[in-house]
């Protein structure tokens, strides 16, 4: 074992220890599910008949930031900007569908209630092509622990490293993006939206206090819209990027504003949060974001006939993958974490992960091999994934509690990669999402033989960055 692994493990158990420590604090028990028993269905629409809104006055349904992001690109509005017809979102309402997610881009409506035949018979109306259960509420479910204490000062659990960067300099040197740094391309006018399950105590801690958040938004049904009150690990993936303590800890986007964005209902698993994430994806279009990093997958479910097959990821199938593959096309830069189901029966991404034009990211250990967790391609189709790698075995971040810990997944080394992502477009605002994507893939340690275990590599940014000066039109 080398000094380094051995850090590493010195701060697995501490981690462990502290983790054990903070489990008694918590009041976890079973509770019935908020706001009752419940179904949810997703609505399938024919067409856009009716709808008020036209191409020509985006300004209607899309922010300045938003139209001015398409226009750099050069890219068209088209009929899946346009959002849902009014007229049928009402009369879905009028016939006992509670609308609690709208998908414009797939043309989509999920509703809730408790009648499930109240919800089934909507398929019956003209406009609905189709009509599918994708939540039933289960009878009780098990809380989690709320508001946890934290620490006014971040917690180091390695007091030996003395760098600008402090916790977060492997990390960042692991993709070369130190030098971008130095160039001032530290995210300075980028937005970034961070989807995931809860942000606990990022508005409270300290650590947080130099972040930019733009803004949070719940797309849960059936649970308030504070999402720091519960569940940190949306707290570790955006400190990766947005962390800005210098010494302490710096992230790979400390200077980038910021969206968080909670889709995920941590305790179930079902369809009906593909229908969240689509409504937080499109929302975070409307409101101008450049690059989402999304911490998420799914491919298995409370109710197994819901279950996705390796057939399925084809980039889409799965409506969140279709949404995904969507997203450069809108402008944006979809980063999302591979998964970790490298040593299970699975082995393969998840969804969205299978998205076409996006990167999918895998995780490295500090050694540059391959986590043995992280998740393989190749598509459905045929398509290299993971598209590249970062470190996520372990990564640092800051956990809810006020601690730097290192935590391990692909949902840490996806962050790493979006922050970076996020300066390496600020440098060349000019190019289109499409083509940032392309240069990071062409940055990778293995692009001249990509992979379905590690991609195209580990990005080095700054050989993405001297490779689109040099070739730089002018």
């Amino acid at each position: 074992m080398t000094k380094e692994h051995l850090k590493v493990y010195i701060a697995f158990l501490l981690l462990a220890v502290t983790s054990a420590v903070w489990a008694g604090k918590g009041s976890v028990g079973l509770a019935g599910y908020p706001e009752g028993k419940c179904y949810m269905f997703r609505l399938m629409l024919k067409d856009k008949n009716g709808t008020p809104f036209s191409l020509n006055k985006p300004e209607y349904f899309l922010s300045k930031a938003s139209i001015l992001r398409r226009q750099r690109q050069g890219l068209k509005l088209d009929s899946t900007d346009l959002p849902v017809s009014p007229g049928y979102l009402q009369r879905i309402r009028k016939e006992g569908g509670k609308i609690v997610a709208v998908s414009k881009w797939n043309n989509s409506v999920l509703v809730r209630g408790d009648n499930r035949q109240t919800l089934e018979d909507l398929k019956i109306l003209p406009f609905v092509t189709d009509c599918k259960l994708v939540f039933t509420s289960p009878d009780s479910i098990r809380l989690s622990s709320q508001r946890a204490r934290y620490c006014s000062d971040l917690q180091v659990l390695d007091s030996t490293v003395h760098d600008y960067y402090g916790m977060g300099k492997e990390q960042i040197e692991n993709v070369n993006g130190r030098k971008l740094h130095n160039l001032g391309f530290m995210g300075q006018g980028m937005t970034i939206a961070v989807l995931d399950a809860g942000f606990m105590n990022v508005d409270k801690m300290p650590a947080f206090k130099n972040v930019n958040i733009r803004g949070t938004r719940n797309f849960v049904a059936g649970y308030d819209d504070d999402v720091f009150k519960e569940m940190d690990h949306g707290t570790k993936t955006l400190s990766a990027i947005a962390m800005n303590q210098p010494a302490v800890f710096v992230g790979t986007a400390p200077k980038a504003a910021f969206w968080l964005l909670r889709t995920e209902e941590y305790a179930t698993e079902s369809s009906a949060e593909e229908d969240f994430w689509i409504a937080a994806v499109e929302f975070a279009d409307s409101v101008g974001v450049d690059v989402i990093s999304s911490s998420l997958g799914y491919h298995g479910f409370d109710d197994k006939s819901l279950n996705y097959h390796y057939s399925d990821l084809d980039g889409q199938t799965a409506p969140i993958s279709k949404a995904a593959s969507r997203l450069a096309g809108k402008g944006m830069i979809l980063v999302n974490s591979a998964g970790n189901d490298g040593m299970g029966a699975w082995k393969k991404i998840n969804v969205p992960a299978d998205a076409c034009d996006i990167l999918t990211v895998g995780a490295v250990t500090p050694d540059s091999l391959n986590a043995p967790f992280s998740s393989i391609g190749p598509t459905a189709d045929g398509r290299v994934k993971p598209d590249v790698m970062g470190y996520g075995c372990p990564t640092n971040v800051v956990s809810g509690r006020g601690y730097i810990t290192p935590d391990t997944g692909t949902s840490f080394s996806c962050p790493l990669v979006a922050g970076m992502v996020a300066c390496l477009w600020q440098a060349f605002p000019h190019k289109s999402a499409l083509e940032i994507i392309e240069l990071v893939r062409r940055a990778g340690s293995n692009h001249s033989k990509p992979d379905n275990i590690m991609g195209y590599g580990i990005p080095d940014f700054w050989s993405a960055y001297q490779y689109a000066s040099s070739n730089r039109q002018e």
